[in-house]
């Protein structure tokens, strides 16, 4: 057919995104550990993993610099420090720039931290919040993402639930393959 548009793969896309240009950083609201439960978009996801909390805990908080080797999304993960908090640095697929403050480190229990400068489009506020309990022998890891945007920012992340579910899943069983190989 003449002037049809196919769709492009996922490959396509990707590849776009990877190249596409960086947008300049912007503020976003300080929201606290309550926007965890009151944010209008709030994505949460859960897996098992066979090691211990300790582990799973210090591969999210002492060894942030490793996050691209296990969670194929980051592509750069680092500890910084900014307005006198400790804070991370993210690339998301070497686009997306996420300067974070930690709000919370409860050792082998929960980890959470909020976005203060992006340059994800729309987004107004950003909190991501890791629990975890002891399962057996092993951990059960959830994974809370809130946020808050216009309407269209909101149906998008929602409509990226599938997506960050299975980037997760992938990043929770490359992290138990790490630590059992320690």
């Amino acid at each position: 057919m003449v002037g049809a548009r196919s769709t492009p793969t996922l490959g396509v896309l990707m590849a776009r995104v990877r190249t596409a240009r960086p947008r300049p950083a912007r503020a976003l609201h300080p929201v606290g550990l309550r926007f965890a439960g009151t944010a209008p978009v709030r994505l949460t996801f859960t897996a098992r993993l066979a090691a211990a909390p300790a582990e799973v805990y210090r591969a999210l908080v002492d060894e942030v610099e490793a996050w691209p080797r296990w969670f194929p999304a980051v592509t750069l993960a680092r500890q910084v420090e900014h307005d006198r908090r400790r804070g991370r640095e993210i690339r998301v697929l070497g686009v997306l720039h996420f300067v974070e403050t930690v709000l919370v480190t409860e050792p082998d229990r929960r980890y959470a931290y909020r976005v203060d400068l992006t340059n994800a489009p729309g987004v107004r506020a950003l909190l991501e919040d890791w629990c975890l309990r002891r399962a057996g022998g092993g951990t059960v890891l959830q994974w809370c993402v809130a946020a808050d945007g216009p309407p269209p920012v909101r149906l998008a992340l929602r409509l990226a639930r599938p997506g960050l579910r299975h980037a997760f899943h992938d990043a929770v069983r490359a992290l138990d393959r790490r630590l059992a190989a320690v």
